[in-house]
């Protein structure tokens, strides 16, 4: 085994062993019966994002413990989103508030994971993440949507008549 795939090996021990206790959970495993984006249940989304959080922060000198954490609680909000409910103000602002109310009423969270499940959809949180682990949050999180959308769509085969669309313009025109 070469030394990097021994490092990434070890990587995903550590990286299992820290969330193990939420992964295992009742109430956290019930995120993977609601969407979040596309064909990607929250469950899913939170474990992929929790993954990248936990590699960056580990290589910047962060709290790699606290991101994985975080990021895997970050959308504990257990609803469909995409109906309206008797709950109060727009999914976007709000279900961050939320799944920290649902987190904390079964772990113990410290400061960093509270700001970055509450915050993680900053900048429509007005106020600033206060951490770098909110912040890579943040962006870990958007990442992942947007790859999880590009995912849904390539198995709709969109982007491939998208191409030969423009092939077939471009092959027109510039005869």
């Amino acid at each position: 085994m070469t030394k990097q795939k021994e490092k990434s090996a070890k990587e995903d021990a550590e990286f299992q062993s820290i969330i193990r206790e939420l992964i295992e959970n009742e109430t956290v495993l019930q995120m993977n019966n609601f969407m979040q984006h596309y064909d990607t249940n929250c469950f899913s989304h939170c474990y992929t994002a929790s993954y990248y959080c936990y590699i960056l922060c580990k290589k910047l000198g962060l709290d790699y413990k606290s991101a994985a954490k975080g990021a895997m609680l970050h959308d504990l909000f257990l609803y469909n989103w995409r109906e309206k409910g008797d709950r109060k103000g727009l999914h976007a602002f709000t279900h961050g508030r939320c799944a920290y109310e649902n987190a904390s009423k079964i772990f113990e969270l410290n400061d960093i994971e509270k700001d970055m499940i509450i915050k993680h959809m900053w900048p429509l949180t007005v106020k600033l993440p206060k951490y770098k682990e909110t912040f890579i949050l943040t962006l870990v999180d958007k990442y992942c949507t947007i790859e999880e959308t590009a995912k849904y769509y390539r198995k709709k085969k969109v982007f491939k008549y998208a191409y030969m669309l423009i092939g077939g313009l471009l092959l027109k025109f510039t005869k």
